[in-house]
């Protein structure tokens, strides 16, 4: 009860954050170049400030050469996730304009914008490591796999591997994280007065990166979400099926209690908010994919606790 009760908890200081964004954007505080601003704030500076400063005051050399095996389990469970994904959607007959954006709901999860900040209420700093993990190979899947995917269920034919999905892969983020374990592999630091100064930067991912989710669920229009089979099969896939893959295979490797806890919780995370960006930059059906993420979102409130139950 008590593992329910602080998952609640982690989750209502997130909700609060979000309800503030919320209410900002119905009240017109927000315009679209201010959202803009914290999107690039998030994505280009607190994260990888925040990912830089974390790897390099939670681990050491040793440490951080153990963690390198864990990223075999998120592999598999995303791509057999993946490949269930699409056998439920032909099953369900999802009509071939929605298959990408099904497939892509279901099996890859919010990890950064809500899986992080989320993550570090519920596990502490000590959890972040593992987080960014689950995130290297979930987004190298995503700009990949399911980038191809999107773009051709939209009528354009894309390559799975380019110069544009290359650039996708390599976020900021992702080079925040790469460079401290670079850093750390080769047990260098940073000088007092910048390392602080990045602290500071990178405490601010949380907050704004929640006002960043409650302005888009501001945008939503509920009035268009509507229960269907394509809508509850695609919430079975995201909240029950991708789990539950993660607990089947992590039997089969020795990896750190944390380690195992993150990974089925960053699995039941809410589907990757990109997932309309990019339908909509391909003809795509986007208010679809802006269905199914908000849909998956708001069941978060409820899944995220019974999991965090599981876990312990």
């Amino acid at each position: 009860m008590e593992i329910v009760l602080h998952a609640f908890n982690g989750i209502l200081t997130i909700l609060i954050m979000v309800a503030v964004g919320f209410y900002l954007e119905r009240k017109g505080w927000f315009s679209e170049e201010s959202v803009a601003l914290i999107s690039r704030l998030v994505n280009y500076i607190c994260l990888p400030t925040y990912m830089l400063t974390n790897i390099l005051s939670q681990f050491k050399h040793d440490q951080l050469i153990n963690l390198s095996h864990g990223l075999i389990v998120p592999l598999i469970s995303m791509l057999t996730g993946y490949f269930i994904s699409i056998f439920l959607g032909r099953m369900i007959g999802v009509p071939r304009a929605h298959q990408g954006i099904f497939s892509t709901c279901v099996a890859f999860s919010n990890t950064i914008f809500i899986g992080l900040p989320l993550g570090i209420a519920l596990f502490g700093d000590a959890g972040a490591p593992y987080i960014m993990i689950y995130y290297m190979v979930n987004t190298t899947l995503f700009w990949t796999i399911a980038f191809h995917d999107l773009a051709t269920c939209s009528g354009t034919e894309t390559p799975l591997f380019s110069c544009k999905t290359l650039r996708s892969i390599i976020s900021p983020p992702l080079m925040g994280f790469m460079l401290g374990v670079a850093m750390v592999l080769l047990e260098w630091s940073l000088p007092e007065p910048i390392f602080r100064s990045f602290h500071y930067l990178g405490s601010m991912t949380t907050p704004l990166a929640m006002l960043f989710i409650g302005i888009a669920m501001s945008k939503t229009n509920w009035n268009e979400i509507a229960l269907g089979k394509e809508l509850v099969a695609a919430m079975l896939g995201r909240y029950l099926i991708c789990p539950w893959i993660v607990f089947l295979i992590i039997p089969f490797f020795h990896l750190e209690p944390m380690m195992e806890k993150v990974f089925v919780i960053m699995a039941a995370m809410p589907a990757m908010t990109n997932t309309a960006i990019v339908a909509k930059s391909y003809g795509g059906d986007y208010k679809y994919a802006a269905m199914l993420t908000a849909v998956s979102t708001v069941l978060a409130i409820v899944v995220i606790p019974f999991y965090m139950w599981v876990v312990h």
